[in-house]
């Protein structure tokens, strides 16, 4: 890689007293450049620094100027204390490595992570898909293309929090080992199933974590081997480079059942997912030892449809079979299939990984759509239900603090204001009852952002982890990419970086372009080398 700097030629870049950075990119297509600029401290002076990327030349170019913009503390000391204190970690791609165990865009990677670690994050995250590393064969694994993203990461100077992915990608698609969805060519009764037949294939059905239907081992003893394999593999990064793994626990890594298989219309509550024969089985034993086997043979026939509204049919109406003593017995059971399926997939990495200096964690959904509503339907297709009106996850919270673990919550960039009045939805009322319960439990929330770009999205962040209540030590922005990279977006991420760093910009000293000069530092013979903090 090519690397010019601009500015003075004796210019020390990249050092450790580089305290604050203000970064942007500028993409384009053929020749254009992506851009990068960092706001650093250097002893006493302000120092900004450039990087401008060629795609087709992967050739790169480090701006240094004194005349970069003024910075001054934001006046609320504790404000600054507790923000400070949060480590703040971006996401990698999601198809980082490809199902062929490729590092996928290597260059591009490296040159994001250094502008990361530039820019004063603490780490990132990485997905590591089961169906990758163990594709071909049960007991087969190959680490190969996640330990290379190690090694980079390492180098660079960040730290990994690292996500153990048991289920599928639909985009970029990444689906469940190749001798798994063999075996579900035979046994179609470990997938999810909904009361058409329609199966979901991304991961496997909580009815089957104790049932030996994968070549005589069950899903639970699979994991297991999984998490000693990467405890292994990943020997020498354990503790230092790799401070934290999550262990993926359902649809897109969350504890939920997938009561939206019709990602593309979201409108309805989702159906109940209690359709294959295990589930079934399970459900029947429930309630033939609960004194009424009639209420075994299937779920509610009065529940909406996918794209139905919740009011549409009489279950979830004020005064429906929710509320009423068969859909206490039904939810009852529902919700405590998710509860042990948690216990004993958190249970299995903590055992895995005991005294490897990692912390774990698992991820729940925020459900927000529907809520407003009293029986909050999002919430119970997905499997969170209390009886008598207590807080439907407060046993959730019980099961992370007895098995030691975190809680990530997303959706920490979501407000009401920006919700539509039709979907009675509520996110901040939502992640407080989370938050609340953790707080009772003593179970450590982590943060994330939603999927998607929000309006006011990051201020609404930088509220959250102001939260007193609730010690958040740990926020993973999703996720890298090229609208991560994009210009107005990577610029609102700087401007959120700051805020974390409680500095903020004054409106004038704007930089000068046309008073910089060039020196090569480029990789050719007698060229200097750009260092990494």
């Amino acid at each position: 890689m090519e690397v010019s700097v601009i500015g003075n030629p004796q210019s020390k870049i990249c050092r450790a007293e580089l305290s604050f950075r203000e970064l942007g990119f500028r993409f384009g297509s053929g020749e254009s450049r992506i851009k990068v600029s960092f706001l650093a401290h250097q002893s006493s002076k302000w120092k900004e620094i450039r990087i401008r990327c060629s795609p087709r030349s992967v050739k790169c170019e480090a701006v240094v100027s004194d005349q970069a913009p003024f910075l001054k503390p934001t006046p609320n000391p504790r404000s600054v204390t507790i923000l400070e204190s949060v480590k703040l970690f971006v996401g990698l791609p999601l198809d980082t490595v490809s199902d062929c165990n490729n590092v996928n865009h290597m260059k591009a990677i490296t040159a994001g992570l250094k502008a990361l670690k530039l820019l004063g994050v603490e780490g990132v995250e990485l997905p590591v898909f089961w169906g990758v590393v163990e594709r071909e064969a049960a007991g087969r694994y190959d680490w190969s293309g996640y330990l290379a993203v190690a090694e980079i990461v390492k180098k660079v100077g960040l730290k990994l929090q690292v996500s153990l992915s048991f289920h599928g990608s639909k985009d970029p698609e990444i689906g469940l080992p190749d001798w798994v969805a063999k075996i579900g060519e035979s046994e179609p009764g470990m997938y999810f199933t909904d009361r058409y037949g329609k199966q979901y294939k991304d991961c496997l059905s909580f009815g089957v974590d104790d049932v030996p239907v994968l070549d005589g081992k069950t899903p639970l003893e699979v994991y297991g081997g999984f998490c000693e394999s990467f405890k292994s593999a990943f020997s020498d990064y354990m503790g230092n480079t790799i401070t934290g793994i999550t262990l993926g626990m359902g649809p897109d890594g969350e504890l939920r059942y997938p009561s939206h298989q019709h990602e593309t219309n979201l409108s309805g509550a989702g159906e109940f997912q209690c359709y294959d024969k295990h589930m079934l089985s399970a459900l029947k034993h429930y309630a033939e030892s609960s004194g009424n086997p009639l209420w075994g043979l299937g779920g509610p026939h009065d529940a909406p449809a996918y794209d139905q509204q919740p009011h549409s049919t009489p279950f979830f109406s004020e005064g429906g079979s929710w509320e009423s003593q068969y859909g206490d017995f039904f939810l009852t059971w529902y919700s405590s299939l998710l509860t042990s399926h948690a216990d004993r997939v958190l249970s299995v990495a903590s055992s895995a990984f005991s005294g490897s200096g990692v912390s774990i964690s698992g991820k729940l959904p925020l459900l927000h759509q529907w809520n407003k509503l009293r029986s909050q339907p999002s919430e119970l297709t997905a499997g969170f239900y209390s009886s008598n009106g207590h807080d439907r996850y407060e046993a959730i919270a019980e099961v992370f603090a007895k098995n030691s673990c975190r809680m990530i919550v997303p959706g920490m960039d979501l407000s009401d204001e920006h919700q539509s009045p039709a979907s009675l939805s509520s996110p901040e009322f939502l992640l407080g009852s989370i938050k609340a319960s953790c707080k009772r439990q003593g179970v450590v929330v982590s943060g994330q952002n939603s999927s998607a770009s929000v309006p006011g999205g990051f201020e609404r962040i930088v509220e959250n982890l102001k939260d007193e209540s609730v010690g958040i030590d740990l926020f993973t922005y999703q996720r890298m990419g090229a609208l991560f990279f994009s210009p107005e977006h990577f610029h609102a991420f700087t401007v959120f970086v700051r805020n974390m760093n409680q500095v903020e910009l004054s409106s004038y000293d704007q930089v000068g372009e046309d008073e910089a000069q060039t020196v090569s530092l480029g990789s050719g013979a007698g060229a200097h080398s750009l260092q990494t903090a």
